[in-house]
């Protein structure tokens, strides 16, 4: 066994191991492998994306989980790929073309723009997926997958055609969420609501033929344009004689009636909202319900239209401020009011979106919807935590179709042909087949791509080789593994946000379950998100993001992984605790614990390593005579146990602070600590039992901080080639000693009772102390007799005095209670007592002085009101602070009273 270096240096660990890993092949799964299959399909990161604090996350979890189903003897594949991020590579494209060449996409023409874009992609893209590597994941790398790759392609137009061939997919007029700038129809995940500082006016509508005058308020006046309709709540009594009748629409003088719906809220102005059916979602549905027509006041490049009559061609803002203008002159503009409110925008370009009314490609949802709902009500698909399964049921009853057309080039082009002579509408897969449909017609394809959400929802089959595994059973270098799909799908675990459950895992649930038949997935783990520490969006754009690859430069990728997965709860977001200066990590408390975690475990055993010489120590015996062996074995299984069963529960947080608490403070503070005399005086049993414990130790940590466990591992002479692919720990409830551990936890009382009595006796740890004990029980007794020793280790004290409580408490000592043992710390000769009172006396003096000023500035009204928040806290936490000194001081004084 070979010596550990002084100090633990994780970058060059991290660089030799996962070379290592990868060269033996650990990674790669194979379709016929009899072990029973475990695997992950990852949610596949844009293609030009790099990696952020919920990538990071979400691959710690990935990772940690396929690490433990590979120790736990399962088939492992785990598919990484990217998503071509379809309107978001396409920004970025044109944006490097117009700086390079100074052209527009229309000039240069959708060919030419295609083929510089997947130039473009291959020399940006996939990046991400190198800084995964950095992370430490075990992904089979042969199996890398794009959603523009061949096969997949060819996945993504079979499913279309298959969806279209049922019926399900048509063209047709929705309300869609429509981008000015970017020109294209974007989903509902990609638009952030901004909160924006504006107003809310209150608009007067003339009543016309006796009906009463309707006020409205709205925060966009310049939809005014469009309105078809009023509407009020039929319960609503003010308006029940107005039902059906009609106000003057102002500026345009247009009729439009008063509709009875339920949609208005009754408290809310007047009860009356104005109708427009082109440029609100829910305004479009109440003219659904009442055949409303739908007037088009605000066109794609967000101008108003002819609709807008003497504002047309006004930009839509500018739109806003004559209307308003306009309204005041004829006094029909009632009040203004400030009003801060969410208003969407899409999240690449930043511009406020349009909701318009447009004719695009949509699927019929109801019927995949109702062939998935029995999953997710039955828990066939398991979510964890189980909530979110709830929410995906609602969901899943009301859903609405889906917009699947986007107005961009780069993407799936939608495999429709049309002909130019006939009309014919033709589905096709290639152009081969379009030619082969229309003969001599000439014909032109659809121009518009496929939402790249379309793609997504058939990530975890299509990776696996559907529709053809036995030609797109990718395993790289032009090899295919036919059985793929076969054998991994329904596939593991998908670890995912919550924000795309219903965009992304509920979409995949459906076609899993129309193309496959099959779930697509056992598991749902929804990771929480990461926020700042107080609790705001991670935002590098806004100075409050953070480099994942800085923290793993900082404090190396195991201890990266472990500060994220100690947070990773199941019923609160993370606020990540970094100091963020100018988007640099100061430091960050809880990657400083788990880095100062691994240290420890790298000294526990560089320790033991110096301990055990060259030769690795006999097996475990089966009988420990010595308490610590037995309680320091038994405890460890009841580790094991614990941390399975938190992994099992996907609880991550308490696996690590198990793991945490057993290694650092039962295994390093105080078994290694008793170990060290035992050590020294040649005892064999203590060195198997840290081998034992740390080899174990060292499997329990190789999910979570995969790198500084092999290091370790390979040094202490093990069974098996690595730590990656070593049996995971099992509980063996023969070593569980409950008794051994009842009888340590009371001498670890008595150990922190005499130890806190040498702190409030002022005794230095390098002095050595006499320690009494009475005990009331002849069993404790006889359990302080066998570990005088331990005591005398722990405690540092030259003598135990032992006896029956009967005896009474020696002459001037400090005394405390620890369960059934009265503990007697003897001061004489360790303290001048009466020097020693009136030392604590003049410090308790200084401290009720010092207190009594604190609460005169408290008490000071004026002090309280003006001073800052911040200076009165400061006040406030001083006062607590002298508040626990006087009483440390005055029961140190006690214990020293005659």
């Amino acid at each position: 066994m070979a010596e550990l270096a002084k100090n633990y240096d994780p970058h060059a660990t991290e660089a030799k191991w996962y070379a290592w890993w990868e060269e033996r092949g650990y990674f790669h799964g194979r379709a016929d492998d009899p072990r029973p299959p475990a695997c992950i399909t990852i949610p596949p990161p844009n293609v030009t994306g790099t990696l952020h604090m919920g990538h990071a996350l979400q691959h710690a979890i990935h990772d940690a989980l396929a690490r433990w189903a590979r120790m736990r003897g399962h088939n492992v594949c785990v598919v990484p790929g990217v998503d071509h991020a379809g309107i978001g590579t396409q920004i970025k494209v044109s944006a490097y073309l117009y700086e390079t060449t100074g052209q527009q996409p229309h000039e240069i023409g959708r060919e030419a723009w295609l083929r510089e874009a997947h130039a473009w992609a291959a020399r940006n893209g996939g990046g991400i997926l190198k800084q995964l590597r950095a992370l430490g994941c075990s992904y089979d790398w042969r199996r890398e997958r794009y959603t523009l790759d061949d096969g997949y392609y060819h996945a993504v137009l079979t499913a279309f055609r298959r969806f279209y061939e049922r019926g399900w997919i048509y063209r047709g007029e929705r309300l869609v969420n429509w981008c000015p700038v970017c020109q294209t129809v974007i989903s509902d995940l990609e638009v952030e609501q901004n909160e924006v500082t504006g107003a809310l006016w209150t608009l007067r509508y003339p009543g016309l033929n006796g009906a009463p005058d309707v006020l409205v308020t709205t925060s966009r006046p310049e939809t005014m344009l469009g309105d078809t309709a009023v509407a009020v709540n039929p319960r609503d009594e003010r308006w029940t004689a107005a039902h059906g009748q009609q106000v003057l629409l102002p500026l345009l003088d247009r009729p439009i009636p008063i509709v009875a719906d339920d949609y208005p809220d009754p408290a809310f102005g007047s009860g009356a909202v104005k109708v427009t059916p082109a440029h609100d979602p829910n305004d479009w549905e109440i003219g659904v319900r009442h055949g409303l027509p739908v007037l088009q006041a605000i066109g794609p490049d967000g101008k108003i239209t002819a609709v807008g009559g003497p504002y047309a061609g006004l930009d839509r803002y500018e739109a806003r401020q004559r209307v308003l203008a306009d309204l005041a002159e004829r006094g029909l503009l009632v009040k203004e009011e400030a009003y801060t409110h969410s208003v969407p925008h899409h999240d690449r370009c930043h511009t406020a979106i349009e909701p318009l009314p447009m004719e695009q490609w949509f699927v019929k949802m109801r019927d995949l919807a109702d062939a998935v709902l029995p999953w997710y009500r039955e828990g066939r698909i398991q979510f964890h935590p189980d909530r979110f399964r709830e929410y995906g049921v609602e969901w899943l009853e009301s859903i609405r179709d889906w917009c699947i057309s986007r107005q961009l080039w780069w993407g799936h082009r939608i495999p429709i042909y049309y002909g130019q002579q006939s009309g014919r509408v033709v589905c096709a897969l290639s152009d081969e087949e379009a030619r082969a449909a229309f003969g001599d017609e000439p014909y032109r394809q659809e121009e518009d791509v496929l939402d790249t959400w379309f793609s997504s929802a058939l990530w975890p089959f299509a990776v696996l080789g559907w529709p053809d595994p036995s030609q797109y059973g990718y395993l790289g270098g032009g090899q295919v593994d036919a059985g793929s799909l076969a054998t991994w799908h329904p596939t593991t675990w998908m670890i995912t946000a919550r924000d795309i459950l219903y965009l992304w895992v509920a979409r995949m649930a459906m076609t899993a379950q129309e193309f496959v038949g099959q779930i697509p997935f056992q598991h749902v783990v929804v990771h929480p998100t990461i926020q700042t520490k107080d609790g705001q969006r991670m935002s590098r754009s806004l100075g409050t993001g953070i480099d994942p690859l800085e923290l793993i430069a900082q404090y190396g990728a195991d201890a990266t992984r472990l500060m994220l997965l100690i947070q990773c709860s199941t019923t609160q977001d993370i606020r990540f605790d970094a100091e963020i200066v100018n988007n640099q990590i100061e430091r960050s408390a809880t990657a400083d614990t788990c880095r100062n975690f691994l240290n420890k475990i790298w000294n526990a055993a560089r320790f033991v390593l110096l301990n055990l010489g060259d030769q690795r120590p006999a097996a475990l015996p089966t009988a420990l005579p010595e308490l610590a062996d037995r309680w320091i074995v038994s405890r460890y299984q009841g580790a094991v146990a614990e941390l399975t069963a938190a992994l099992e529960a996907y609880r991550f947080d308490e696996a690590v602070k198990g793991l945490y608490e057993f290694v650092w403070t039962e295994f390093c503070d105080w078994y290694i600590e008793l170990a060290k005399p035992r050590l020294r005086a040649g005892d064999a049993a203590v060195r198997s039992v840290l081998w034992h414990v740390l080899e174990g130790v060292l499997r329990l940590l190789q999910p979570f901080a995969p790198f500084l466990s092999e290091e370790i591992w390979q040094q202490l002479g093990a069974d098996g080639e690595a730590c990656l692919v070593a049996p995971w720990p099992t509980a063996e409830p023969a070593r569980r000693d409950r008794a051994a551990e009842a009888a340590f936890a009371q001498l670890q009382e008595v150990v922190r009772v005499s130890r806190n009595l040498r702190v409030q006796a002022g005794v230095e740890d390098r002095v050595t102390i006499h320690l009494a004990l009475r005990a009331k029980s002849a069993d404790d007794r006889e359990l302080l007799a066998t570990t005088a020793g331990y005591l005398q280790t722990l405690v540092r004290c030259h003598e135990v005095d032992l006896a029956e409580a009967a005896a009474g408490a020696p002459e001037q000592a400090l005394a405390a209670v620890a369960g059934g043992v009265d503990v007697y710390l003897p001061l004489a000769g360790l303290v001048d007592v009466a020097a020693e009172r009136e030392r604590l006396g003049k410090e308790r003096d200084k401290a009720v002085a010092d207190l009594a000023a604190q609460r005169a500035k408290l008490g000071n009204a004026s002090f309280v009101d003006r001073a800052p928040a911040a200076v009165v806290q400061k006040v406030r936490d001083r006062e607590s602070e002298l508040l626990e000194l006087v009483a440390r001081l005055d029961e140190r004084l006690a214990g020293l009273s005659d």
